[in-house]
């Protein structure tokens, strides 16, 4: 469950500084226009997990597909096979060494109904106009914006302390996630290779 949770929730140096409201409304504006004309995105991701306790990061690695209209497939080839899928109102989820798939009703299921909402809007950048869930700061570094949210509904702020969001300035899309639990665990996951708008399979998000 926590490998599901830490999908939620896409680099350069240099020192950050706070944004006007102009160039907060701007990122906003930019990335609606962006997300509106997005078919389709894919990409490798790199995602380290830092274990707190333990003070040991976990690192994996897979390829993430996104289709308009809620389709999403998060899938992990290394050090394990893991696959999550998610089809407007349902998930499907496979470890990889079994058969047998477990589908679950996003419907039925709170949890994975609000994931399943955040993984989405993260992936495409739609959160940062969320401002029911998230109270959102953005800075400027570099060639990126930066957009820290802040959860500021119960239910969210169980789960994390904040989720950044690193947006390259230039193709306006997310190219970093970085989210602290509130146990202090922290998991960034980089994207890498990003194509947006090539046709994918529907056969990708097939769920069964």
């Amino acid at each position: 469950m926590k490998q599901i949770i830490f999908l939620i929730l896409l680099l350069c140096g240099g020192t950050a500084s706070h944004c006007s409201g102009q160039t907060a409304s701007q990122l906003r504006a930019q990335v609606a226009e962006v997300t509106a004309n997005m078919r389709t995105l894919q990409c490798d991701f790199v995602q380290t997990k830092h274990v707190k306790m333990l003070n040991e990061n976990m690192v994996s690695r897979g390829r993430m597909f996104y289709m308009r209209n809620d389709r999403l497939r998060w899938e992990y080839n290394t050090p394990y096979a893991y696959t999550f899928i998610l089809n407007g109102d349902k998930v499907l989820l496979n470890n990889g060494n079994t058969k047998r798939n477990d589908v679950i009703d996003v419907n039925k299921n709170k949890v994975f109904k609000e994931i399943s909402r955040i993984m989405v809007s993260s992936v495409v950048g739609s959160c940062l106009t969320d401002d029911k869930t998230f109270k959102t700061t953005v800075t400027t570094s570099g060639a990126e914006w930066i957009a820290t949210l802040v959860p500021v509904r119960k239910d969210i702020k169980q789960m994390f302390d904040k989720i950044i969001l690193h947006f390259d300035k230039k193709r306006k899309v997310v190219t970093k996630i970085e989210m602290t639990e509130r146990n202090g665990d922290k998991t960034t996951i980089v994207l890498q290779n990003i194509r947006t708008n090539e046709n994918i399979s529907a056969n990708m998000f097939t769920v069964h």
